[in-house]
């Protein structure tokens, strides 16, 4: 019975993430509902939350800079030019929105799925402060040079670094006052996880809606764009996974380049690209998902 229920309990981790975009897409409805009725604040509250359980098992020392954030970051600022450099004579749009899904800054979520597979947390929660800053400095240079001239460094910041600093900071003043407090709630780190797929439920219920109200797109473009954002991500795995064990942490560089903060890709491809572009961000949240799951599963069976 022991047993069984752990096989139970394996096997609910591995389906949890597509569970969730079913769930989101079919209830998009009163999920929306129940974020309008939040201020829009359900995703960065719960986003706040998984961060703070991270930041409070992770230790400041442990956080340092490496080759391989380097070489991580360079890969996201060329190669989302090349790209964009490469398909513009095909289609700008989908140039556009394949640019976008390289640019965008590492998920702050992804130091929970890291953990989930063994990664060293800090190396991704490291990375996800560095690019998340760096990616707004130099964003605005690259936006405006493929898509608006309106994009500035402090609309991009203010997005990212309330949820970046504010858990971290919280995180460590309550490890400096009440360490054992900090220690209770590191040690419980698996309730990521599960707001995880809480904010799963959310991103996918607000895509959702998007996708059925857009009215200016053909088919055949959504379809392009999906379809590059699905070869991007796939590339973006394998790349990172490729650098990372160069740096004997394959996972963290799979994770650090392949998940995406798609809910900041999609707000920069609404605001300072072509709105339809969006489509590209969008799809590439359901591939990260189905990516994400697959590796648990694998993990779960393999050990890597």
């Amino acid at each position: 019975m022991a047993d069984l229920i752990q096989t139970l309990r394996a096997n609910a981790k591995t389906i949890a993430m597509p569970m969730s975009m079913v769930v989101g897409a079919l209830f998009y409805r009163p999920v929306n509902w129940v974020d309008n009725l939040s201020g829009n604040m359900l995703t960065p509250t719960l986003i706040f939350l998984m961060l703070f359980i991270t930041f409070c098992r992770v230790k400041p020392r442990q956080m340092r800079p490496s080759m391989l954030h380097f070489w991580l970051l360079l890969f996201q600022v060329v190669v989302s030019v090349g790209v964009w450099l490469v398909l513009r004579p095909l289609s700008d749009v989908v140039a556009q929105g394949a640019m976008i899904c390289i640019l965008a800054p590492v998920a702050m979520a992804a130091v929970v799925i890291s953990g989930m597979l063994g990664a060293h947390v800090a190396t991704v929660a490291t990375y996800s402060l560095i690019c998340n800053m760096s990616i707004a400095l130099i964003a605005p240079v690259v936006i405006t040079m493929t898509g608006s001239d309106h994009c500035t460094f402090q609309e991009i910041l203010s997005r990212v670094a309330p949820l970046l600093i504010a858990p971290f900071a919280v995180a460590q003043f309550l490890r400096l006052v009440v360490p054992r407090a900090a220690h209770w709630v590191g040690n419980h780190n698996q309730a990521s996880f599960y707001l995880w797929l809480l904010s799963l439920v959310v991103v996918i219920g607000r895509t959702t809606k998007f996708i059925i109200e857009l009215r200016d797109a053909d088919y055949s473009t959504e379809l392009w764009l999906a379809a590059v954002a699905l070869i991007i991500c796939l590339v973006q795995f394998k790349v990172g996974r490729m650098l990372g064990r160069k740096y004997n942490d394959a996972v963290a560089g799979g994770q650090s380049l392949g998940q995406k903060n798609t809910v900041l890709a999609v707000w920069m491809a609404q605001s300072f690209l072509n709105p339809i572009s969006c489509i590209a961000p969008t799809a590439y949240i359901v591939w990260q998902n189905i990516v994400n799951s697959y590796q648990i599963d694998r993990y779960r069976r393999h050990g890597k």
